[in-house]
């Protein structure tokens, strides 16, 4: 460990930060790429502190292994603190203990986080568990987390548009800046029953509806004729050169049942494909949705890609330092 030099990571790293970015949705299969410019608006969230949250491994001048640590500001529906910690190792320098060591140092500021922020509260530590067989999924394990939901990526060619649902009484429309507010509230009744939600607070859903990797002009709202009401929606981004990316889907509860969803999304493959700006449209759902997502994007044309795994331990239960 001697021969690296650990530092904070900051918005001058940006470039070295997405390379070793990139270089891990390679060789590792996640599909996660991401440019400078998304990675120094991560660092600019109100939600993390540069200097405390994140740590930076570096070879000489070549950033070789990253770590970010977060608490959420709201439990989760449950009551529970949720805290996430993420990162990655060059594939180069793996099998050298940096991604234990990182692990130690980003679970120990999680806690402190979880600690100082909701005092006394029971939570978990989150963590992507990656595919099956993969080195993030075994040094998890080691250390005591296990697989607490299995994701689905699905994918589709845009190429012909599905047949869009009939629904009445709605108007579908593509988001404007005024539509921030009733989003926000109709995503955080739609996500009350999801599994690991909490109530977004107002400052992380301005950083979210005004990200630089926003699509929002094919992104689509069903609003209810009569009272304005969002009663579902499908929120786009994207990070990768002609694939759109469907960040968030939702309908509220009282909604749901009248093929709202199917129609916002039935409407933006087709805002996607008229723009010719894109050749593919991904997303990822929970395999076990209360709302059976993954039907309905069976549906409109979407196949499997890959599946990963989310995991969790108990924030109790580390040992005294």
């Amino acid at each position: 460990m001697t021969d690296y030099r650990w530092t904070r990571l900051s918005t001058a790293d940006a470039t070295s930060w997405a390379a070793l970015v990139n270089h891990l949705a390679d060789v590792d299969g996640t599909g996660e790429y991401l440019a400078a410019e998304d990675l120094r608006e991560e660092l600019e969230s109100t939600s993390l502190d540069p200097a405390e949250d994140t740590w930076a491994v570096w070879d000489g001048e070549q950033l070789v292994a990253f770590g970010l640590a977060h608490c959420s500001s709201n439990l989760s529906h449950e009551g529970q603190v949720r805290t996430f910690v993420e990162g990655g190792v060059h594939a180069d320098h793996r099998g050298r203990g940096l991604g234990t060591e990182l692990m130690d140092r980003l679970e120990a500021r999680a806690r402190d986080r979880a600690a100082t922020m909701h005092p006394e509260q029971p939570g978990y530590l989150s963590a992507g568990g990656q595919t099956e067989g993969s080195s993030a999924r075994a040094l998890l394990f080691e250390r005591g987390y296990t697989v607490a939901r299995y994701f689905n990526a699905l994918t589709r060619e845009l190429r012909e548009a599905p047949e869009p649902p009939t629904v009445e009484d709605v108007t579908l429309r593509s988001p404007v800046p005024a539509d921030e507010t009733p989003v926000h509230t109709a995503h955080n009744v739609a996500f009350r029953d999801h599994w690991g939600s909490a109530p977004t607070s107002e400052e992380s859903w301005r950083e979210r509806w005004t990200s630089r990797s926003n699509r929002h002009d094919v992104s689509t709202l069903a609003v209810d004729e009569r009272s304005g009401e969002v009663l579902a929606y499908v929120l786009c981004g994207q990070w990768v050169d002609r694939e759109l990316y469907v960040n968030l889907v939702g309908t509220v509860p009282a909604a749901r049942g009248r093929g709202l969803a199917a129609a916002c999304l039935a409407r933006t493959i087709a805002l996607a494909i008229e723009t010719g700006s894109y050749d593919l449209i991904d997303l990822d759902v929970d395999s076990t949705s209360p709302t059976g997502a993954t039907r309905l994007y069976e549906r409109l044309g979407f196949r499997l890609k890959r599946t990963t795994a989310a995991m969790r331990r108990d924030l109790q239960g580390f040992p005294e330092s």
